[in-house]
C-alpha cells in the first residue's frame, strides 16, 4: 500500500500538536509496516524543515502557510492529484480539513476536535470557513480518525457524521526528544527566572487554552513560583500580557512564546509542575509528555484529559483561580508522579498508533 499525508497545514514550528502528530507518525508508520509506502505532501517550507531532520519521500507543494488562499487550493485540488499521479492508495489528511473530492484514492481525515464550534477559538471569518472545509471533507472522507473516544462522540454530531465512521486512534507519548537540552543556568537566565520553581504551560496562545485563569492564579501561588506560558504566540497574548499588568503579576508570569526544543527540555527538566488550564481538547499531547517525564501535572477537570491523564493529574475546575492554585500547590508537593507519570504514558505509544492507523487505511481501501 501507498499512502501520501497530507500536511499541507505544516508552519514549521508553530503548528503544534499537528506537527508532533505529523511527524511521529511519519516516523512510526514505515517502522510499524515495513511494506507501507510513505510521502508526505507539505508546503514549501515544510518540505525544507522535514528534509533537513532527515524524513524521505517529502514532497513540496507550490505554497507556504503565509499564502492561505494558495495554500488553501493547494490542499484542495492539488494535493489529490499529486497523491493519485504518484500512484497512492490513500490520502491521509493530518489536521482536520483535506479534499471534498479524491477520485481514484481513498480518503482518511484525522480530525482533531471541534473546540471551535461551541467557542471562540479562531477569528469570525476563520471560524465560518473552518466549520465549512472540515463539514465537508468529514463527511466525503471515506474514514476518519479521532485521537480521543470523547472527541470522538463530541465530533460525529457536529459533523454530521455516524458515529461508526470515526475511529479513535490515541496518539502516541507526545514529541520524541532527540536533543541535548541547553544548559539550565543560560535557560534560567534567559527567561529571567532566578532559583524560582516553575511552574510550566505549554499550548498556543489561543482562548480555549485558557492561560489567563494561570495568570489570575498567579498571584495565589508561593512568592518563589514563577508561571512560565511557552506556545506561540497569537492575538490572544496581547490579551494576556495585558490582564497580567493590570493585575501587577507580569514578575510572576514569564510569557516565552516559541521556545527551540534544547531550551523547551530544559524547562520540562526544571518544572516543579506543569499546569493545563485548557477549556476543551482534543487529546493533550503535552499532558502525555509530561506524564512521560515525571513532572506532576495539575489541569482541567474535562473528559479527555482525565482519558489521557487518569488518576495521576491534580485536576480542577478550569474556570476557578483558587482551584487552580490549590492544584498546583498539591502537584509541586507530588513525589509519586516521577515514578506514576511514566507508568501510564507508557501505555501510549506511536507503534501503536501507526498499527491502529493502518488499519484505518486498509478500511477506507476496502469501502
Amino acid at each position: 500500500m501507498k499512502v501520501a499525508l497530507n500536511a499541507m497545514f505544516l508552519d514549521p514550528g508553530a503548528s503544534g500538536g499537528p506537527e508532533t502528530y505529523l511527524r511521529e507518525l511519519a516516523r512510526a508508520l514505515p517502522a510499524a509496516v515495513p511494506e507501507l509506502e510513505l510521502e508526505i505532501l507539505t508546503t514549501r517550507r515544510g518540505a525544507a524543515a522535514l528534509r533537513a531532520d532527515g524524513f524521505a519521500g517529502v514532497v513540496a507543494l507550490p505554497a507556504d502557510e503565509s499564502q492561505r488562499l494558495r495554500r488553501l487550493a493547494a490542499e484542495l485540488v492539488l494535493a489529490p492529484r499529486v497523491a493519485r499521479r504518484r500512484g497512492a492508495d490513500v490520502l491521509h489528511s493530518l489536521a482536520s480539513i483535506g479534499p471534498v473530492w479524491t477520485p481514484g484514492v481513498a480518503h482518511v481525515v484525522t480530525i482533531h476536535d471541534v473546540t471551535f464550534f461551541r467557542m471562540r477559538t479562531f477569528g469570525t471569518v476563520t471560524t465560518v470557513a473552518m466549520k465549512q472545509l472540515m463539514t465537508r471533507a468529514a463527511r466525503n472522507a471515506d474514514a476518519l480518525i479521532a485521537p480521543a473516544a470523547d472527541g470522538a462522540d463530541d465530533m460525529a454530531p457536529a459533523l454530521g457524521v455516524p458515529r461508526e465512521k470515526v475511529t479513535v486512534v490515541p496518539h502516541g507519548a507526545g514529541r520524541v526528544s532527540d536533543v541535548e537540552p541547553a544548559p539550565e543556568d543560560a535557560v534560567r537566565d534567559h527567561y529571567a527566572l532566578g532559583r524560582r520553581r516553575v511552574v510550566l504551560c505549554v499550548a498556543s496562545k489561543r482562548p480555549h487554552k485558557n492561560q489567563e485563569l494561570l495568570v489570575r492564579a498567579a498571584a495565589g501561588l508561593p512568592d518563589d513560583v514563577v508561571v512560565v506560558l511557552a506556545g506561540h504566540p497569537e492575538p490572544y497574548d496581547a490579551i494576556l500580557r495585558e490582564l497580567a499588568a493590570e493585575l501587577g503579576v507580569t514578575d510572576r508570569v514569564v510569557f516565552a512564546d516559541y521556545v527551540p526544543d534544547a531550551e523547551l527540555e530544559t524547562l520540562w527538566r526544571i518544572a516543579a509542575c506543569a499546569a493545563f488550564p485548557t477549556l476543551a481538547e482534543g487529546f493533550g499531547i503535552p499532558v502525555v509528555e509530561a506524564l512521560g517525564r515525571g513532572v506532576p501535572i495539575a489541569c482541567s477537570d474535562i473528559a479527555v484529559l482525565h482519558e489521557v491523564g487518569g488518576d495521576v493529574p491534580h485536576y480542577f475546575d478550569p474556570r476557578d483561580p483558587a482551584a487552580a492554585v490549590a492544584a498546583i500547590e498539591a502537584a509541586i508537593g507530588d513525589d509519586d508522579a516521577r515514578s506514576t507519570g511514566p507508568s501510564r504514558a507508557a501505555g501510549f505509544s506511536w507503534e501503536a498508533a501507526a498499527r491502529a492507523t493502518y488499519a484505518v487505511y486498509e478500511q477506507a481501501v476496502a469501502a
